[in-house]
């Protein structure tokens, strides 16, 4: 399993030479599967950049995936290249969401006057997949979804493949159930011993007495639950706009420091722009 980061910012673009190492770019994640499927999670700010590097290799076939229907998670999907070629086809899996909720995400992106070319004109063949409440393969991966704890719901997803699970939970509060989430055990049971997890961690815990019931964790809940969950790395991800590489550096190494002190050798970093991983 291939996975590459193509944004891991959280809440909205930033630019600047304090965000180089990180990047500015929102959420977008692309998975490789060893049968050659290319699965998609989420269509943020990354994805431009994704779709350029897709239609350079003359890829036309994809998977897409979204966690949830927040501004910050579908701002790029009208300037991902592919939808413009008449030659792509994409698979949009709808997941545990109810019938047309995923396509209503999306039109809503590219209704006037949000967008100048409407939904109906792109030339890609969009193929709406039905929801699998528990389970299911895309390929040589087999996918299962969580609920997260956030406002207006959505999904965290576990992605398997050759005994190797890479679990992907952001825009999730760990220290609060919001509706439709779900308890911290599920969460610990669904990321236990997985060989990589990437959590939402925006706040410090000083921000998150703060901003508490926003629908995001701090780092420390996400390094906990990561460490019960004996999982081999952690990625923080989500990073707060305000955050720069500097800060983002200064909580790794707190984040470290702590994981030496309670003996453990789990891997942790936070996610930087083009990161890529090969479980």
């Amino acid at each position: 399993m291939y996975i590459k980061c193509w944004g891991s910012r959280g809440s909205i673009p930033v630019s600047g030479k304090e965000f180089l190492k990180y990047g500015g770019d929102t959420t977008c994640i692309e998975i490789r599967a060893r049968s050659g499927d290319i699965i998609i999670i989420d269509a943020g700010t990354g994805i431009r950049r994704l779709g350029n590097k897709l239609s350079e290799e003359k890829r036309d076939k994809f998977n897409f995936i979204l966690t949830h229907a927040h501004w910050d998670h579908l701002m790029g999907f009208p300037f991902f290249k592919p939808l413009y070629n008449s030659l792509s086809e994409i698979h949009m899996h709808q997941c545990p969401f109810p019938a047309k909720f995923m396509e209503n995400m999306i039109t809503e992106v590219m209704k006037p006057p949000n967008f100048p070319v409407r939904y109906s004109e792109l030339k890609a063949k969009i193929i709406y997949e039905k929801g699998h409440p528990d389970k299911f393969d895309i390929g040589s991966i087999t996918v299962i979804p969580i609920p997260l704890s956030h406002p207006n719901m959505g999904r965290g997803y576990k992605f398997i493949e050759n005994g190797k699970s890479f679990v992907f939970i952001t825009d999730n509060e760990i220290g609060y159930i919001h509706q439709g989430g779900v308890e911290y055990e599920k969460y610990l049971q669904f990321s236990s011993g997985a060989t990589f997890l990437i959590h939402d961690a925006e706040y410090t815990p000083e921000e998150y007495e703060m901003q508490a019931l926003w629908g995001h964790s701090s780092y420390m809940d996400a390094l906990n639950l990561a460490l019960e969950a004996e999982v081999k790395m952690l990625g923080l991800f989500h990073i707060n706009p305000e955050r720069t590489d500097h800060d983002m550096d200064k909580i790794v190494g707190i984040c470290r420091k702590h994981i030496s002190e309670k003996g453990k050798s789990m891997k942790c970093f936070a996610v930087e722009r083009d990161m890529t991983f090969i479980l």
